[in-house]
């Protein structure tokens, strides 16, 4: 598993500043006032820094972003990043000053001239979320060696509020190794593996096979994954930091290791990408790595649905009539609207075990929810306002987007069927509300719900603020804050 950046905390030191080799960051605002970290390299590079400050280029750069004076003159740096950063900078600001610094950094050591700069942490973990690159199958892989040290003025304070960002952090990298890694890599079992691995971190992990998935009547779920020689598997991971007689919040992820459509078959072009289908169990493992790092004290499960979608004589077939663990009937119209098939099952069995304060499934279900949001913004669906009220609002301090969706009586009479209690498809208009109505038909009355439907944020052609190109870990970070704003006493 790729591993996130150590960073250290130490308080300023003036004379190793002139002596170190690797690259050094300081903050200036965009009105040009040094703070004392960046008037001593100022001095170093006798006024260098004030004359970059002054200059046209500096004047047009946004919060966050950053400039460089290569060489300087009177230090030991290889160079020296120039921040643009306001003294009241925000969050996402600071972040993106660290992200700019990781962009830069390759494998040399660099050294923050952090001071008295606002968010000190933030800057931190900006650094390394996107300090981050997935060359698990390159025969010469980049060295990303290099330490990185940040000095505060307060550095036992930044420490403490860095630990629990390092803690997202990681999370956020298992989601994007397991969404990167190719389908030939990552099979149902070796993905069952990595979860039970999580044991080492105060997780009870349980890995149910098809035998036990039989027994339970999870048949949606089995029949998506039929037709391949991968085995089955659903894995439940508890942390139990919370009140021994709490109800847990309860997460759901789909995790369809390889997406051919089945029957149903895909396209040629592009499916090389269908390893991300995974990608919501890959949030769901994230988020429970991040809450068992930090020790939450909150009472979560995750469980995830892990299965291959492909066509053989024994695969599911369009116009099959499947009943599932509720008892409902489903007639399956195309084999490559499978992820609902996966989930259904599972969610009904979270609340039938569980009975859960709240449920949140994750899955890149629609290629209709990028037509209607692109790369942007998640879907969110829900039944509950304050639950969707209280994400929205986690998703938006955490900078990662989501937009809410409709719900509604006209889009669910689209799933009727002639022969069977329902269709798991409703046509092409619509597709990813239908297809949140299809879930919603097995949320227990009384159970808060939303569903995130991640097929365009997942993984991305374009690098975002905190991520390269490929999987981004969307959504650990925002659940991470949800499960701290509404399920946590302190």
């Amino acid at each position: 598993m790729t591993t996130v950046t150590p960073i250290s905390f130490e308080e300023t030191d003036i004379d190793r500043i002139a002596e170190h080799a690797g690259r050094v960051a300081i903050f200036v605002d965009p009105e040009g006032r040094l703070d004392t970290g960046a008037r001593r390299v100022n001095k170093l590079t006798r006024g260098a820094v004030a004359r970059l400050t002054e200059s046209e280029s500096f004047g047009k750069l946004k919060p966050g972003d950053r400039s460089v004076l290569a060489y300087p003159v009177g230090m030991a740096a290889e160079a020296v990043d120039v921040i643009c950063l306001p003294r009241t900078a925000s969050v996402h600001e600071a972040r993106k000053a660290g992200a700019a610094l990781a962009k830069v950094r390759a494998r040399d050591d660099l050294l923050v001239l952090a001071g008295s700069t606002r968010h000190v942490a933030e800057v931190a973990f900006g650094i390394a979320m996107r300090d981050y690159g997935f060359e698990d199958h390159k025969s010469k892989p980049a060295e990303r060696a290099g330490s990185v040290t940040v000095m505060s003025n307060k550095p036992e304070e930044a420490q403490a509020a860095a630990a629990p960002l390092m803690a997202v952090a990681e999370g956020a990298f298992m989601t994007r190794d397991l969404t990167n890694a190719p389908a030939n890599v990552l099979t149902t079992t070796e993905f069952a593996d990595q979860l039970a691995a999580m044991e080492k971190l105060g997780l009870k992990v349980e890995v149910l096979d098809e035998k036990e998935l039989s027994s339970l009547g999870m048949r949606t779920l089995l029949c998506v994954g039929q037709g391949s020689d991968s085995p089955s598997k659903v894995v439940v991971m508890r942390w139990e930091g919370g009140d021994k007689d709490d109800a847990p919040l309860a997460l759901v992820g789909k995790g369809v290791v390889f997406d051919t459509g089945g029957i149903s078959l895909k396209p040629g072009a592009g499916m090389e990408d269908m390893t991300m289908d995974m990608g919501g169990a890959g949030v769901v493992a994230g988020v429970m790595r991040a809450l068992a790092l930090r020790k939450a004290q909150a009472n979560v499960v995750g469980l995830v649905g892990l299965v291959e979608n492909m066509p053989s004589g024994n695969a599911v077939r369009p116009g099959d009539v499947i009943t599932s663990m509720k008892g409902d009937t489903v007639e399956v119209i195309n084999t490559d609207a499978e992820g609902r098939l996966v989930l259904c099952d599972v969610m009904w069995y979270a609340q039938d075990r569980f009975q859960p304060a709240a449920m949140i499934d994750l899955a890149t279900l629609t290629g209709a929810i990028i037509v209607g949001l692109g790369h942007e913004n998640a879907g969110v669906f829900s039944n509950d306002d304050t639950l969707c009220n209280a994400f929205l609002k986690a998703a938006g301090a955490e900078g990662e987007g989501a937009w809410r969706m409709p719900l509604g009586d006209a889009y669910d009479k689209l799933l009727k069927s002639r022969i069977a209690d329902m269709k798991n498809i409703g046509g092409r208009a619509a597709g990813s509300i239908t297809a949140a109505q299809f879930l919603q038909r097995f949320v227990k009355d009384g159970t808060p719900w939303i569903h995130l439907d991640i097929a365009g944020v997942a993984s991305v052609k374009s690098e975002t603020a905190l991520a390269p190109v490929g999987a981004t870990g969307w959504g650990v970070a925002s659940l991470n804050r949800l499960v701290a704003d509404m399920f946590e006493k302190d």
